[in-house]
């Protein structure tokens, strides 16, 4: 919605890279404790800044327990950018992980997502078998590193970031300025 927004008000053509946000997670995911385990995190706080920002911009979020490996949803994301869906399935993910707590990595939770939004089913599968993106997702992830994004979402315009959920209003000044 809100790139959207941007796309029209100021006539931008928006580029999507995704970012490697913890690929150490194994493929049967990792208990949100353990991830952070070491690091001086108050994931309560760190949970109640996120649901804060979350309702102020209107989105769905629950709070969550364990993290799933997100490398398969990117690799599947870049396939439906190409067929002009990927903001279809950029929000089909959002909502099934945020929002219902769903598992990401599995092959059939990815699979009814992009049914969901009217891409094949046998050719989402074959993407997926075949790893036919990862390579755009390598070429991303070294972007990400080059322009130094350490944290999502990060939006980049020019030569200035602007990190984290935020709502509209900072955007636009982020690209009008």
């Amino acid at each position: 919605m809100r790139t959207e927004q941007l796309r029209r008000e100021f006539g931008l053509n928006l580029r999507h890279t995704v970012f490697p946000l913890h690929p150490e997670t194994p493929e049967q995911g990792m208990d949100l404790a353990d991830l952070f385990a070491g690091r001086n995190y108050d994931l309560d706080a760190m949970f109640a800044r996120l649901k804060n920002v979350a309702t102020e911009l209107g989105l769905p979020l629950i709070q969550r327990s364990h993290t799933y490996n997100s490398r398969r949803a990117q690799e599947l994301g870049k396939w439906a950018e190409q067929l002009g869906k990927g903001d279809e399935f950029r929000a089909a993910v959002y909502h099934a992980y945020f929002a219902a707590g769903r598992d990401i990595s599995r092959e059939n939770e990815l699979v009814t997502l992009t049914t969901g939004i009217g891409l094949s089913e046998a050719e989402a599968r074959r993407v997926l078998q075949e790893q036919s993106f990862s390579a755009a997702v390598e070429t991303d992830w070294q972007r990400a590193r080059d322009l130094g994004v350490s944290a999502v979402p990060t939006v980049r315009y020019r030569d200035r970031l602007l990190v984290g959920f935020t709502p509209y209003e900072p955007l636009r000044q982020l690209v009008s300025n």
